[in-house]
C-alpha cells in the first residue's frame, strides 16, 4: 500500500494550485487525475485579475504571459440590439485591470510544470478513482485514502491523511464520502460551438446577444471563435429536431454573422451540449476529507467565475491546512470547518448574483419575454462608477485570498 499526507483527487484548477502550494510548504502530495493531460474543449479559460495577482505573487507570471492569451477589458452586450457595457476592467487599478483568456490546459500544463520542481510532489496520469478507504462506523466514518485504478486496469490503495476532492462537479469522491449537493435551478443548457472568426467588431472581445427567443455569447479565441449558445433547460433533443439548417439560420441571425461564417457548422457532432448545473454543499466535509471548486459548489457559467473561485478555495485550503499537515501530519475535522467558513460567503454571493442574472435576463431571453433593457442593466450601461464596481466584484470577487508566505517568491508584482 501506497502513502501520502495529501491525495489531491482531480487534476484541475483547484486541484492543481492547492498541490502546488501545498507542495512548496513541503507537504507530500499526489495528485490523480484521470485523463492523460489537461487538453480539453470548451472549459473554463477565463483568468480573472484576482488570479493574475496570484500568479505574480507566486513568481509564475512571467512564464503565464508567455501562453496565447486574449486580453479581455470591458464584458459587453447587446440586448435587443442595444448596447451595453455590463463590466470595464480596464477602469480598475494596472496591471490588473483586465481578464486573460488563456485555454485551461496551457494554464494547467503551467501549474504542473512548476509544481514538478518540488521533491514532495507527485502526479499520476491516468488513474481512475474508484473509491474511498474510510473507518469508524456512523454517518462521518474517516477518510484514510482512496482506491484507484491504473491505465492497465491493476488496483491500488493510496493512504492519506487528507483527501482533498477537486475532481468537479460530477465528483467521484464526494459521491463515495455521501455528500450530496443542493441543486438550484436555472434556464439553461448550453450548446458549444466553434466556428471561425467573423469580420467584424466581434474580434478580440466578448459579446452577450440577447433578445426574446434567443441568447448567445461569443468569445475571440485568437483564431477561432467559440459561441455559447443558450437553450431552454432539457429541450436539447426537441431542438436538435428542428434541423440544423433552422439553428444556423437563428444563430446567423442572432449575432449578426454572415452565412459563411455559420455555415462552418457541418453536422451535430459539432455542437456538444453542456448540461448547466449550479449547486453547492451544505457540508463540503468529512473527518480526513474535504471538497472544493466544483465539487463544493457548481457555478453557472455566466461570468466565467467558476476557475477563479476554484482557485481562490485552494489558495485558503493551503494557507489554513498545510501548518497542520507540516507540523503534525494530519487534519482535523474543525481546520476543514475553517476552509469552509472562509469560503462560503464569496460562493454565496456569487450564486445569488448569477441567479439574478438568469431571472433578470436569460430567463427572460430564452422564454421569449425580454422585450426592452433590464432597468439595473440600463444603470451600469449608462455609468462609469457602476461598471467599475462590475469589474471589481467580476474580477476580484468579495475578498481577496492571499497565496501564504511559504509560497511566494515574489513580494512586489513583476508586471509593467
Amino acid at each position: 500500500m501506497e502513502y501520502t499526507t495529501c491525495c489531491v483527487v482531480g487534476g484541475g484548477p483547484a486541484g492543481m494550485m492547492v498541490a502546488l502550494l501545498l507542495a512548496r510548504a513541503g507537504v507530500d502530495v499526489t495528485v490523480l487525475e484521470k485523463h492523460p493531460d489537461f487538453l480539453r474543449d470548451f472549459r473554463g479559460d477565463t483568468v480573472h485579475p484576482s488570479t493574475l495577482r496570484l500568479l505574480d505573487e507566486l513568481g509564475l507570471g512571467s512564464r503565464f504571459a508567455e501562453l496565447p492569451a486574449g486580453r479581455l477589458e470591458r464584458m459587453r452586450v447587446h440586448i435587443n440590439g442595444t448596447p451595453v457595457v455590463m463590466a470595464d476592467f480596464s477602469r480598475l487599478p494596472a496591471p490588473y485591470d483586465y481578464i486573460a483568456m488563456v485555454p485551461q490546459g496551457d494554464f494547467l500544463d503551467l501549474l504542473a510544470e512548476e509544481a514538478a520542481g518540488e521533491p514532495t510532489f507527485t502526479l499520476r496520469r491516468p488513474v481512475t478513482v474508484t473509491g474511498l478507504l474510510t473507518s469508524g462506523e456512523g454517518d462521518s466514518p474517516r477518510v484514510h485514502g482512496v482506491r484507484y485504478r491504473s491505465q492497465d486496469g491493476t488496483e491500488h490503495e493510496l493512504r492519506a491523511a487528507l483527501v482533498l476532492a477537486c475532481d468537479g462537479r460530477d465528483s467521484v469522491a464526494r459521491e463515495a464520502a455521501g455528500l450530496r449537493p443542493h441543486e438550484f435551478d436555472v434556464p439553461m443548457d448550453v450548446w458549444q460551438v466553434r466556428l471561425p472568426l467573423p469580420p467584424d467588431d466581434s474580434r478580440g472581445i466578448v459579446v452577450g446577444h440577447f433578445r426574446a427567443g434567443g441568447a448567445a455569447v461569443s468569445m475571440d479565441r485568437g483564431t477561432y471563435s467559440q459561441v455559447a449558445y443558450l437553450i431552454p433547460r432539457g429541450s436539447d433533443a426537441q431542438r436538435r429536431a428542428l434541423g440544423l439548417d433552422a439553428f444556423r439560420a437563428h444563430l446567423s441571425e442572432l449575432l449578426g454573422w454572415s452565412d459563411d461564417v455559420v455555415g462552418a457548422i457541418r453536422s451535430w457532432d459539432d455542437i456538444p451540449l453542456l448540461r448547466v448545473r449550479m449547486n453547492r454543499l451544505r457540508r463540503w466535509y468529512r473527518p480526513g476529507l474535504l471538497c472544493l471548486g466544483d465539487a463544493a459548489h457548481a457555478m453557472s457559467p455566466v461570468g466565467g467565475v467558476g476557475v477563479n473561485l476554484a482557485i481562490a478555495d485552494a489558495v485558503a485550503a493551503a494557507r489554513l491546512l498545510a501548518p497542520a499537515l507540516r507540523e503534525r501530519g494530519t487534519v482535523t475535522t474543525a481546520e476543514l470547518a475553517r476552509v469552509q467558513r472562509r469560503r462560503m460567503p464569496a460562493t454565496l454571493v456569487t450564486q445569488r448574483t448569477q441567479h439574478g442574472e438568469h431571472e433578470m435576463l436569460l430567463r427572460p431571453a430564452l422564454d421569449g419575454t425580454l422585450t426592452k433593457v433590464p432597468t439595473p442593466l440600463r444603470a451600469v450601461g449608462r455609468s462609469a462608477l457602476l461598471q467599475t464596481v462590475t469589474a471589481h466584484l467580476g474580477g476580484k470577487g468579495l475578498y481577496r485570498e492571499r497565496p501564504p508566505v511559504f509560497a511566494r517568491r515574489v513580494s512586489v508584482p513583476p508586471r509593467p
